[in-house]
Protein backbone atom coordinates (compact mmCIF):
# COMPACT_ATOMS: atom_id res chain seq x y z
CA UNK A 1 0.00 0.00 0.00
CA UNK A 2 1.25 3.47 -0.80
CA UNK A 3 1.52 5.64 2.27
CA UNK A 4 1.28 9.36 1.40
CA UNK A 5 4.42 11.22 2.45
CA UNK A 6 4.13 13.61 5.37
CA UNK A 7 4.72 17.29 4.82
CA UNK A 8 7.36 17.57 7.53
CA UNK A 9 10.67 15.79 7.37
CA UNK A 10 12.65 16.09 10.56
CA UNK A 11 12.38 18.46 13.49
CA UNK A 12 14.34 19.01 16.67
CA UNK A 13 12.65 19.32 20.04
CA UNK A 14 14.44 21.85 22.22
CA UNK A 15 15.44 21.14 25.78
CA UNK A 16 13.21 23.25 28.07
CA UNK A 17 13.10 26.00 25.52
CA UNK A 18 16.90 26.21 25.22
CA UNK A 19 19.12 25.65 22.21
CA UNK A 20 20.48 22.28 23.31
CA UNK A 21 18.78 19.11 22.14
CA UNK A 22 18.67 16.05 24.34
CA UNK A 23 19.80 12.79 22.83
CA UNK A 24 16.72 10.95 21.70
CA UNK A 25 14.62 14.11 21.19
CA UNK A 26 15.00 14.08 17.42
CA UNK A 27 11.56 13.41 15.89
CA UNK A 28 11.86 11.52 12.62
CA UNK A 29 9.30 10.81 9.91
CA UNK A 30 9.06 7.62 7.85
CA UNK A 31 10.33 9.50 4.81
CA UNK A 32 13.44 10.64 6.69
CA UNK A 33 14.03 7.17 8.15
CA UNK A 34 13.87 5.65 4.66
CA UNK A 35 16.75 7.90 3.53
CA UNK A 36 19.09 6.13 5.95
CA UNK A 37 18.88 2.66 4.42
CA UNK A 38 22.46 2.02 3.32
CA UNK A 39 25.48 0.57 5.18
CA UNK A 40 27.03 4.05 5.15
CA UNK A 41 24.08 5.65 6.93
CA UNK A 42 21.89 3.14 8.70
CA UNK A 43 19.00 4.08 10.97
CA UNK A 44 16.24 1.74 12.08
CA UNK A 45 13.13 1.95 14.25
CA UNK A 46 11.97 -0.43 16.99
CA UNK A 47 8.83 -0.30 19.07
CA UNK A 48 8.88 1.24 22.52
CA UNK A 49 8.11 -1.16 25.37
CA UNK A 50 9.25 -1.39 29.00
CA UNK A 51 11.88 -3.85 27.75
CA UNK A 52 13.32 -1.45 25.16
CA UNK A 53 12.63 1.96 26.68
CA UNK A 54 13.20 2.72 30.35
CA UNK A 55 11.03 5.85 29.94
CA UNK A 56 8.09 3.94 28.44
CA UNK A 57 6.01 4.07 31.63
CA UNK A 58 7.45 7.19 33.26
CA UNK A 59 4.44 9.38 32.48
CA UNK A 60 6.15 11.45 29.78
CA UNK A 61 4.05 9.89 27.04
CA UNK A 62 7.12 8.86 25.04
CA UNK A 63 5.79 5.65 23.52
CA UNK A 64 6.63 6.26 19.86
CA UNK A 65 9.02 3.96 18.07
CA UNK A 66 12.66 4.51 18.99
CA UNK A 67 15.11 5.38 16.22
CA UNK A 68 18.58 3.86 16.44
CA UNK A 69 21.71 4.77 14.50
CA UNK A 70 23.36 1.40 13.80
CA UNK A 71 25.91 2.55 11.23
CA UNK A 72 29.02 2.10 13.38
CA UNK A 73 27.51 -0.51 15.67
CA UNK A 74 27.18 -2.95 12.73
CA UNK A 75 30.96 -3.50 12.72
CA UNK A 76 30.91 -4.81 16.31
CA UNK A 77 27.40 -6.24 16.41
CA UNK A 78 27.60 -9.83 17.79
CA UNK A 79 25.34 -11.01 14.98
CA UNK A 80 27.51 -9.42 12.30
CA UNK A 81 26.27 -7.05 9.62
CA UNK A 82 22.94 -8.86 9.61
CA UNK A 83 21.68 -5.82 11.50
CA UNK A 84 22.11 -3.65 8.38
CA UNK A 85 19.14 -5.39 6.80
CA UNK A 86 16.96 -3.31 9.12
CA UNK A 87 18.33 0.01 7.85
CA UNK A 88 15.65 2.50 6.90
CA UNK A 89 12.81 0.35 8.20
CA UNK A 90 10.64 -0.57 11.13
CA UNK A 91 12.88 -3.31 12.54
CA UNK A 92 10.61 -4.38 15.41
CA UNK A 93 10.10 -7.92 14.14
CA UNK A 94 13.80 -8.45 13.47
CA UNK A 95 14.71 -6.97 16.86
CA UNK A 96 12.30 -9.21 18.77
CA UNK A 97 12.92 -12.46 16.90
CA UNK A 98 16.71 -12.32 16.77
CA UNK A 99 17.17 -11.56 20.46
CA UNK A 100 15.30 -14.23 22.45
CA UNK A 101 17.21 -13.18 25.59
CA UNK A 102 16.43 -9.53 24.98
CA UNK A 103 18.73 -6.53 24.59
CA UNK A 104 19.98 -4.32 27.41
CA UNK A 105 18.25 -0.94 27.54
CA UNK A 106 21.68 0.64 28.09
CA UNK A 107 22.75 -0.52 24.60
CA UNK A 108 19.54 0.82 23.09
CA UNK A 109 20.09 4.16 24.85
CA UNK A 110 23.57 4.46 23.38
CA UNK A 111 22.26 3.85 19.87
CA UNK A 112 19.09 5.91 20.12
CA UNK A 113 19.10 9.22 18.25
CA UNK A 114 15.40 10.03 18.39
CA UNK A 115 11.83 8.84 18.12
CA UNK A 116 9.47 8.36 15.22
CA UNK A 117 6.81 10.93 14.56
CA UNK A 118 3.56 10.10 16.30
CA UNK A 119 1.49 7.31 14.69
CA UNK A 120 4.20 6.54 12.12
CA UNK A 121 3.54 2.80 12.32
CA UNK A 122 0.01 2.75 13.66
CA UNK A 123 -1.17 0.85 10.57
CA UNK A 124 0.99 -2.20 11.33
CA UNK A 125 -0.71 -5.54 10.88
CA UNK A 126 0.74 -6.84 14.13
CA UNK A 127 0.03 -6.47 17.81
CA UNK A 128 2.70 -6.89 20.49
CA UNK A 129 0.36 -6.50 23.45
CA UNK A 130 0.32 -10.02 24.87
CA UNK A 131 2.76 -12.02 26.95
CA UNK A 132 2.59 -15.08 24.68
CA UNK A 133 5.86 -14.50 22.82
CA UNK A 134 7.69 -13.18 25.88
CA UNK A 135 6.74 -16.30 27.84
CA UNK A 136 7.62 -18.56 24.93
CA UNK A 137 11.07 -17.00 24.55
CA UNK A 138 11.81 -17.42 28.24
CA UNK A 139 10.80 -21.08 28.19
CA UNK A 140 12.80 -21.87 25.06
CA UNK A 141 15.91 -20.17 26.42
CA UNK A 142 15.48 -22.13 29.68
CA UNK A 143 15.19 -25.41 27.75
CA UNK A 144 18.40 -24.76 25.83
CA UNK A 145 20.21 -23.86 29.05
CA UNK A 146 18.87 -26.96 30.83
CA UNK A 147 20.29 -29.18 28.08
CA UNK A 148 23.54 -27.26 27.77
CA UNK A 149 22.86 -26.28 24.17
CA UNK A 150 24.19 -23.20 22.43
CA UNK A 151 21.58 -21.07 20.70
CA UNK A 152 23.77 -21.02 17.60
CA UNK A 153 25.35 -23.97 15.81
CA UNK A 154 28.29 -26.10 16.86
CA UNK A 155 29.99 -29.36 15.86
CA UNK A 156 26.76 -31.12 14.89
CA UNK A 157 25.91 -28.74 12.05
CA UNK A 158 29.55 -28.18 11.10
CA UNK A 159 30.13 -31.88 10.39
CA UNK A 160 27.00 -31.98 8.26
CA UNK A 161 28.12 -28.85 6.41
CA UNK A 162 31.50 -30.35 5.54
CA UNK A 163 29.81 -33.51 4.24
CA UNK A 164 27.37 -31.55 2.06
CA UNK A 165 30.03 -29.22 0.63
CA UNK A 166 32.29 -32.18 -0.15
CA UNK A 167 29.37 -33.97 -1.80
CA UNK A 168 28.52 -30.93 -3.93
CA UNK A 169 32.06 -30.48 -5.23
CA UNK A 170 32.59 -34.21 -5.79
CA UNK A 171 29.44 -34.48 -7.89
CA UNK A 172 30.29 -31.28 -9.75
CA UNK A 173 33.78 -32.62 -10.53
CA UNK A 174 32.42 -35.86 -11.98
CA UNK A 175 29.70 -33.97 -13.87
CA UNK A 176 32.41 -31.93 -15.57
CA UNK A 177 35.15 -34.51 -16.06
CA UNK A 178 33.39 -37.81 -16.68
CA UNK A 179 33.79 -39.09 -20.25
CA UNK A 180 30.67 -41.22 -19.79
CA UNK A 181 27.73 -38.88 -20.30
CA UNK A 182 25.35 -41.10 -18.31
CA UNK A 183 27.64 -40.84 -15.30
CA UNK A 184 27.79 -37.09 -15.88
CA UNK A 185 23.97 -36.99 -15.84
CA UNK A 186 23.84 -38.92 -12.56
CA UNK A 187 26.49 -36.59 -11.17
CA UNK A 188 24.39 -33.59 -12.23
CA UNK A 189 21.43 -35.03 -10.30
CA UNK A 190 23.74 -35.52 -7.32
CA UNK A 191 25.10 -32.00 -7.65
CA UNK A 192 21.58 -30.55 -7.70
CA UNK A 193 20.59 -32.65 -4.69
CA UNK A 194 23.60 -31.57 -2.65
CA UNK A 195 23.06 -27.95 -3.74
CA UNK A 196 19.52 -28.09 -2.37
CA UNK A 197 20.75 -29.37 0.98
CA UNK A 198 23.50 -26.74 1.04
CA UNK A 199 20.64 -24.27 0.71
CA UNK A 200 18.51 -25.72 3.50
CA UNK A 201 21.19 -26.92 5.93
CA UNK A 202 24.09 -24.45 5.61
CA UNK A 203 23.33 -21.10 3.97
CA UNK A 204 19.90 -20.91 5.62
CA UNK A 205 21.42 -20.97 9.10
CA UNK A 206 24.43 -18.89 8.04
CA UNK A 207 22.39 -16.02 6.65
CA UNK A 208 20.11 -16.14 9.70
CA UNK A 209 23.23 -15.78 11.88
CA UNK A 210 22.53 -19.18 13.47
CA UNK A 211 25.30 -21.36 12.01
CA UNK A 212 27.91 -20.42 14.63
CA UNK A 213 28.77 -17.83 17.25
CA UNK A 214 31.56 -16.63 14.96
CA UNK A 215 30.60 -13.76 12.68
CA UNK A 216 33.10 -15.06 10.10
CA UNK A 217 31.72 -18.61 10.09
CA UNK A 218 28.18 -17.29 9.68
CA UNK A 219 29.28 -15.14 6.76
CA UNK A 220 31.10 -18.07 5.10
CA UNK A 221 28.12 -20.35 5.63
CA UNK A 222 25.85 -17.75 4.07
CA UNK A 223 28.28 -17.39 1.19
CA UNK A 224 27.64 -21.01 0.19
CA UNK A 225 24.46 -19.81 -1.51
CA UNK A 226 26.67 -17.82 -3.87
CA UNK A 227 28.79 -20.95 -4.25
CA UNK A 228 25.83 -22.84 -5.75
CA UNK A 229 24.96 -19.97 -8.10
CA UNK A 230 22.41 -17.74 -6.35
CA UNK A 231 22.90 -14.51 -4.39
CA UNK A 232 22.84 -14.59 -0.61
CA UNK A 233 22.12 -10.85 -0.57
CA UNK A 234 18.96 -11.17 -2.67
CA UNK A 235 17.86 -14.17 -0.59
CA UNK A 236 18.30 -12.15 2.61
CA UNK A 237 16.16 -9.32 1.24
CA UNK A 238 13.27 -11.58 0.22
CA UNK A 239 13.45 -14.16 2.98
CA UNK A 240 14.38 -12.11 6.03
CA UNK A 241 12.75 -8.76 5.24
CA UNK A 242 9.69 -10.03 3.39
CA UNK A 243 8.76 -13.62 4.12
CA UNK A 244 9.80 -14.09 7.75
CA UNK A 245 8.33 -10.93 9.30
CA UNK A 246 5.09 -10.97 7.27
CA UNK A 247 4.36 -14.63 6.57
CA UNK A 248 1.29 -15.13 4.33
CA UNK A 249 0.31 -11.47 4.83
CA UNK A 250 -0.60 -9.33 1.82
CA UNK A 251 -1.36 -5.64 1.45
CA UNK A 252 -4.84 -5.65 -0.05
CA UNK A 253 -4.60 -2.13 -1.46
CA UNK A 254 -1.34 -2.87 -3.26
CA UNK A 255 -2.82 -6.03 -4.78
CA UNK A 256 -5.87 -4.07 -5.94
CA UNK A 257 -3.62 -1.43 -7.48
CA UNK A 258 -1.72 -4.11 -9.40
CA UNK A 259 -4.91 -5.66 -10.73
CA UNK A 260 -6.16 -2.28 -11.93
CA UNK A 261 -2.71 -1.54 -13.39
CA UNK A 262 -2.59 1.79 -11.58
CA UNK A 263 0.54 3.93 -11.62
CA UNK A 264 3.14 2.69 -9.18
CA UNK A 265 4.07 4.82 -6.19
CA UNK A 266 7.63 5.61 -4.99
CA UNK A 267 9.40 2.91 -3.03
CA UNK A 268 9.56 4.96 0.19
CA UNK A 269 5.76 5.23 0.19
CA UNK A 270 5.13 1.50 -0.10
CA UNK A 271 3.92 -0.59 2.82
CA UNK A 272 6.63 -3.09 3.75
CA UNK A 273 4.21 -5.52 5.42
CA UNK A 274 3.67 -7.99 2.59
CA UNK A 275 5.09 -11.48 2.01
CA UNK A 276 6.77 -11.72 -1.43
CA UNK A 277 6.83 -15.52 -1.26
CA UNK A 278 3.07 -15.76 -1.86
CA UNK A 279 2.91 -13.36 -4.80
CA UNK A 280 6.28 -13.60 -6.54
CA UNK A 281 8.04 -16.93 -6.13
CA UNK A 282 6.05 -18.80 -8.76
CA UNK A 283 4.31 -17.20 -11.76
CA UNK A 284 0.98 -18.64 -12.91
CA UNK A 285 0.20 -19.67 -9.32
CA UNK A 286 -2.56 -18.51 -6.99
CA UNK A 287 -1.18 -19.04 -3.50
CA UNK A 288 -3.16 -16.47 -1.50
CA UNK A 289 -6.97 -16.16 -1.25
CA UNK A 290 -6.70 -12.40 -1.80
CA UNK A 291 -5.54 -12.96 -5.37
CA UNK A 292 -8.19 -13.08 -8.07
CA UNK A 293 -8.44 -16.51 -9.74
CA UNK A 294 -7.78 -16.90 -13.48
CA UNK A 295 -9.04 -19.68 -15.72
CA UNK A 296 -5.70 -21.50 -15.73
CA UNK A 297 -5.48 -21.63 -11.93
CA UNK A 298 -7.92 -24.54 -11.86
CA UNK A 299 -5.11 -26.62 -13.33
CA UNK A 300 -2.38 -25.34 -11.01
CA UNK A 301 -2.36 -28.48 -8.88
CA UNK A 302 -1.30 -30.33 -12.04
CA UNK A 303 1.36 -27.97 -13.38
CA UNK A 304 2.70 -26.84 -9.97
CA UNK A 305 5.18 -29.74 -9.42
CA UNK A 306 7.01 -29.27 -12.76
CA UNK A 307 6.85 -25.50 -12.34
CA UNK A 308 8.56 -25.75 -8.93
CA UNK A 309 11.64 -27.20 -10.64
CA UNK A 310 12.33 -23.87 -12.37
CA UNK A 311 12.55 -21.93 -9.10
CA UNK A 312 16.34 -21.69 -8.85
CA UNK A 313 16.82 -20.98 -12.56
CA UNK A 314 14.44 -18.02 -12.27
CA UNK A 315 16.22 -16.69 -9.20
CA UNK A 316 19.73 -17.15 -10.60
CA UNK A 317 19.07 -15.63 -14.02
CA UNK A 318 16.31 -13.10 -13.33
CA UNK A 319 15.60 -12.05 -9.76
CA UNK A 320 19.21 -11.76 -8.60
CA UNK A 321 20.14 -9.39 -11.44
CA UNK A 322 16.96 -7.34 -11.12
CA UNK A 323 17.48 -6.74 -7.41
CA UNK A 324 21.21 -6.01 -7.71
CA UNK A 325 20.70 -3.42 -10.46
CA UNK A 326 17.51 -1.77 -9.15
CA UNK A 327 18.42 -2.02 -5.44
CA UNK A 328 14.86 -3.05 -4.62
CA UNK A 329 12.84 -6.23 -4.45
CA UNK A 330 9.22 -5.40 -5.22
CA UNK A 331 8.18 -3.23 -2.23
CA UNK A 332 11.40 -3.76 -0.26
CA UNK A 333 14.40 -1.41 -0.30
CA UNK A 334 17.55 -3.47 -0.95
CA UNK A 335 20.11 -0.73 -0.20
CA UNK A 336 20.97 -2.41 3.10
CA UNK A 337 22.92 -4.93 1.02
CA UNK A 338 23.40 -3.53 -2.48
CA UNK A 339 24.16 -0.05 -1.19
CA UNK A 340 27.69 -1.30 -0.48
CA UNK A 341 30.23 -1.26 -3.32
CA UNK A 342 32.00 -4.27 -1.80
CA UNK A 343 28.76 -6.25 -1.78
CA UNK A 344 28.03 -5.31 -5.39
CA UNK A 345 31.53 -6.39 -6.42
CA UNK A 346 31.08 -9.68 -4.55
CA UNK A 347 27.75 -10.22 -6.32
CA UNK A 348 29.17 -9.81 -9.84
CA UNK A 349 32.38 -11.70 -9.07
CA UNK A 350 30.52 -14.72 -7.65
CA UNK A 351 28.09 -14.73 -10.56
CA UNK A 352 30.99 -14.83 -13.02
CA UNK A 353 32.92 -17.50 -11.10
CA UNK A 354 29.95 -19.82 -10.57
CA UNK A 355 28.92 -19.53 -14.22
CA UNK A 356 32.40 -20.67 -15.18
CA UNK A 357 32.48 -23.85 -13.08
CA UNK A 358 28.76 -24.72 -13.18
CA UNK A 359 28.05 -23.97 -16.84
CA UNK A 360 31.22 -22.97 -18.68
CA UNK A 361 33.32 -26.03 -17.84
CA UNK A 362 30.53 -28.56 -18.58
CA UNK A 363 30.02 -26.87 -21.97
CA UNK A 364 33.78 -26.92 -22.63
CA UNK A 365 34.14 -30.64 -21.88
CA UNK A 366 30.81 -31.96 -23.18
CA UNK A 367 29.82 -29.48 -25.89
CA UNK A 368 27.10 -26.85 -25.92
CA UNK A 369 24.02 -29.04 -25.95
CA UNK A 370 25.15 -31.65 -23.45
CA UNK A 371 26.92 -29.13 -21.22
CA UNK A 372 23.86 -26.92 -20.94
CA UNK A 373 21.75 -30.02 -20.39
CA UNK A 374 23.85 -30.97 -17.37
CA UNK A 375 23.61 -27.46 -15.97
CA UNK A 376 19.84 -27.24 -16.41
CA UNK A 377 19.24 -30.75 -15.04
CA UNK A 378 21.13 -29.94 -11.86
CA UNK A 379 19.09 -26.78 -11.37
CA UNK A 380 15.78 -28.56 -12.00
CA UNK A 381 16.58 -31.13 -9.34
CA UNK A 382 17.68 -28.45 -6.90
CA UNK A 383 14.63 -26.29 -7.57
CA UNK A 384 12.17 -29.16 -7.15
CA UNK A 385 13.66 -30.24 -3.82
CA UNK A 386 13.85 -26.73 -2.41
CA UNK A 387 10.36 -25.72 -3.53
CA UNK A 388 8.85 -28.93 -2.17
CA UNK A 389 10.33 -28.51 1.30
CA UNK A 390 9.48 -24.79 1.50
CA UNK A 391 5.98 -24.60 0.07
CA UNK A 392 4.39 -27.35 2.18
CA UNK A 393 5.01 -25.24 5.27
CA UNK A 394 2.85 -22.26 4.29
CA UNK A 395 0.54 -23.20 1.41
CA UNK A 396 -1.37 -26.19 2.72
CA UNK A 397 -4.80 -27.17 4.01
CA UNK A 398 -5.59 -25.54 7.34
CA UNK A 399 -3.00 -22.77 7.13
CA UNK A 400 -4.14 -19.18 7.67
CA UNK A 401 -3.61 -16.04 5.61
CA UNK A 402 -3.60 -12.38 6.59
CA UNK A 403 -4.50 -9.22 4.71
CA UNK A 404 -4.42 -5.55 5.53
CA UNK A 405 -5.36 -2.24 4.00
CA UNK A 406 -8.06 0.42 3.98
CA UNK A 407 -11.50 -1.15 4.12
CA UNK A 408 -14.80 0.59 3.63
CA UNK A 409 -15.77 1.71 7.12
CA UNK A 410 -18.86 3.08 8.73
CA UNK A 411 -18.15 6.58 7.52
CA UNK A 412 -19.31 5.94 3.96
CA UNK A 413 -17.43 5.61 0.71
CA UNK A 414 -14.81 8.16 1.74
CA UNK A 415 -13.95 6.31 4.93
CA UNK A 416 -10.61 4.57 4.34
CA UNK A 417 -9.99 3.59 7.92
CA UNK A 418 -7.26 0.99 8.26
CA UNK A 419 -8.74 -2.36 9.16
CA UNK A 420 -6.74 -5.39 10.21
CA UNK A 421 -8.42 -8.66 9.36
CA UNK A 422 -7.79 -11.63 11.61
CA UNK A 423 -5.93 -14.45 9.88
CA UNK A 424 -8.23 -17.06 8.35
CA UNK A 425 -7.97 -20.08 6.08
CA UNK A 426 -8.84 -20.10 2.40
CA UNK A 427 -12.23 -21.53 3.40
CA UNK A 428 -12.89 -18.61 5.74
CA UNK A 429 -12.32 -20.45 9.01
CA UNK A 430 -10.33 -18.95 11.87
CA UNK A 431 -8.36 -21.79 13.54
CA UNK A 432 -7.43 -19.61 16.50
CA UNK A 433 -11.10 -19.28 17.44
CA UNK A 434 -11.24 -23.06 17.75
CA UNK A 435 -7.98 -23.46 19.69
CA UNK A 436 -8.92 -20.61 22.02
CA UNK A 437 -12.26 -22.31 22.74
CA UNK A 438 -10.52 -25.67 23.31
CA UNK A 439 -8.09 -24.08 25.78
CA UNK A 440 -10.94 -22.31 27.60
CA UNK A 441 -13.06 -25.47 27.77
CA UNK A 442 -10.08 -27.41 29.05
CA UNK A 443 -9.56 -24.92 31.86
CA UNK A 444 -13.27 -24.92 32.69
CA UNK A 445 -13.38 -28.72 32.90
CA UNK A 446 -10.16 -28.98 34.88
CA UNK A 447 -10.28 -30.41 38.39
CA UNK A 448 -7.79 -27.75 39.46
CA UNK A 449 -9.96 -24.96 40.88
CA UNK A 450 -6.93 -22.69 41.21
CA UNK A 451 -6.12 -22.81 37.50
CA UNK A 452 -5.88 -19.39 35.88
CA UNK A 453 -8.01 -18.40 32.87
CA UNK A 454 -6.53 -18.69 29.39
CA UNK A 455 -4.36 -15.60 28.81
CA UNK A 456 -5.69 -13.33 26.09
CA UNK A 457 -3.71 -13.33 22.84
CA UNK A 458 -4.87 -11.05 19.98
CA UNK A 459 -5.52 -12.76 16.65
CA UNK A 460 -2.88 -10.53 15.09
CA UNK A 461 -0.25 -11.05 17.80
CA UNK A 462 2.98 -11.44 15.81
CA UNK A 463 4.00 -14.81 17.29
CA UNK A 464 0.45 -16.13 17.12
CA UNK A 465 0.27 -15.20 13.43
CA UNK A 466 3.47 -17.17 12.78
CA UNK A 467 1.81 -20.20 14.35
CA UNK A 468 -1.36 -19.67 12.29
CA UNK A 469 0.50 -19.29 8.99
CA UNK A 470 3.06 -22.09 9.37
CA UNK A 471 2.78 -25.87 9.48
CA UNK A 472 5.19 -28.54 10.75
CA UNK A 473 5.68 -32.08 9.52
CA UNK A 474 7.31 -35.01 11.34
CA UNK A 475 7.52 -32.90 14.52
CA UNK A 476 10.01 -34.01 17.14
CA UNK A 477 11.99 -36.17 14.69
CA UNK A 478 15.77 -35.82 14.88
CA UNK A 479 16.27 -37.41 11.45
CA UNK A 480 13.74 -35.34 9.50
CA UNK A 481 14.83 -32.20 11.30
CA UNK A 482 18.38 -32.78 10.03
CA UNK A 483 17.19 -33.92 6.59
CA UNK A 484 15.17 -30.74 6.04
CA UNK A 485 17.56 -28.31 7.71
CA UNK A 486 14.89 -27.60 10.32
CA UNK A 487 12.14 -26.89 7.78
CA UNK A 488 10.11 -29.76 9.24
CA UNK A 489 9.88 -27.57 12.37
CA UNK A 490 8.74 -24.50 10.49
CA UNK A 491 6.81 -23.02 13.41
CA UNK A 492 9.87 -23.14 15.65
CA UNK A 493 12.01 -21.70 12.88
CA UNK A 494 9.72 -18.73 12.27
CA UNK A 495 9.47 -17.99 15.97
CA UNK A 496 13.23 -18.37 16.56
CA UNK A 497 15.17 -17.78 13.30
CA UNK A 498 18.41 -17.06 15.19
CA UNK A 499 18.41 -20.50 16.82
CA UNK A 500 20.30 -23.18 14.89
CA UNK A 501 18.03 -25.76 13.27
CA UNK A 502 19.81 -28.60 15.11
CA UNK A 503 18.05 -27.37 18.27
CA UNK A 504 14.50 -27.35 16.95
CA UNK A 505 13.58 -30.88 17.94
CA UNK A 506 14.80 -30.04 21.47
CA UNK A 507 12.37 -27.12 21.82
CA UNK A 508 9.42 -28.46 19.79
CA UNK A 509 7.45 -29.75 22.77
CA UNK A 510 7.97 -26.46 24.63
CA UNK A 511 6.50 -24.49 21.75
CA UNK A 512 3.57 -26.87 21.25
CA UNK A 513 2.61 -26.96 24.94
CA UNK A 514 2.84 -23.16 25.26
CA UNK A 515 0.61 -22.75 22.21
CA UNK A 516 -1.96 -25.09 23.78
CA UNK A 517 -1.81 -23.15 27.05
CA UNK A 518 -2.47 -19.82 25.31
CA UNK A 519 -5.04 -21.14 22.85
CA UNK A 520 -2.79 -20.58 19.82
CA UNK A 521 -2.94 -22.99 16.83
CA UNK A 522 -0.10 -25.46 16.33
CA UNK A 523 -0.65 -27.44 13.12
CA UNK A 524 1.57 -30.37 12.21
CA UNK A 525 1.40 -33.23 9.72
CA UNK A 526 2.73 -36.75 10.40
CA UNK A 527 5.23 -36.74 7.52
CA UNK A 528 6.36 -34.95 4.36
CA UNK A 529 4.24 -37.12 2.06
CA UNK A 530 1.01 -36.23 3.87
CA UNK A 531 2.01 -32.56 3.91
CA UNK A 532 2.80 -32.67 0.17
CA UNK A 533 -0.54 -34.28 -0.70
CA UNK A 534 -2.42 -31.70 1.39
CA UNK A 535 -0.47 -28.94 -0.34
CA UNK A 536 -1.55 -30.22 -3.77
CA UNK A 537 -5.18 -30.48 -2.62
CA UNK A 538 -4.96 -26.94 -1.26
CA UNK A 539 -3.62 -25.60 -4.55
CA UNK A 540 -6.53 -27.34 -6.29
CA UNK A 541 -8.99 -25.63 -3.94
CA UNK A 542 -7.38 -22.21 -4.40
CA UNK A 543 -7.46 -22.67 -8.16
CA UNK A 544 -11.16 -23.52 -8.34
CA UNK A 545 -12.71 -21.50 -5.53
CA UNK A 546 -13.76 -17.96 -6.40
CA UNK A 547 -14.47 -17.18 -2.77
CA UNK A 548 -11.15 -18.45 -1.43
Amino acid sequence: MCNPPTTTTTKLISDSGGDAVRKGDLVITKAELAKHSSPHSAWCAIHSTPRTNSCHNDGTGRKSHLVLDITRFASIHPGGDLILLSAGKDATVLFETYHPRGVSTSIIKKLQIGVMAENSFQDSFYSWNSEFYTTLKQRVVNRLEERGLSRRGSVEIWIKALFLILGFWTCLYHMISSSNYYIALLSSVGMGTFAAFVGTCIQHDGNHGAFAKSRLLNKLAGWTLDMIGASAFTWEIQHMLGHHPYTNVLDGVEEERKEKECEDCPLEEKDQESDPDVFSSFPLMRMHPLHSPSWYHKYQHLYAPPLFAFMTLAKVFQQDFEVATSKRLYHIDANGRYGSLWNVMRFWAMKAITMIYMMGLPVYYHGWLRGLGLFVLGHLVCGELLATMFIVNHVIEGVSYGSKGPQKGSGGDNDNTEKILKPSTAKGDTPMEQTRKQATDGKRNSDNKDSKPVPFVPYNDWAAVQCQTSVNWSPGSWFWNHFSGGLSHQIEHHLFPSICHTNYYHIQDVVESTCAEYGVPYQSEPNLWVAYCKMICHLKFLGRSKNA
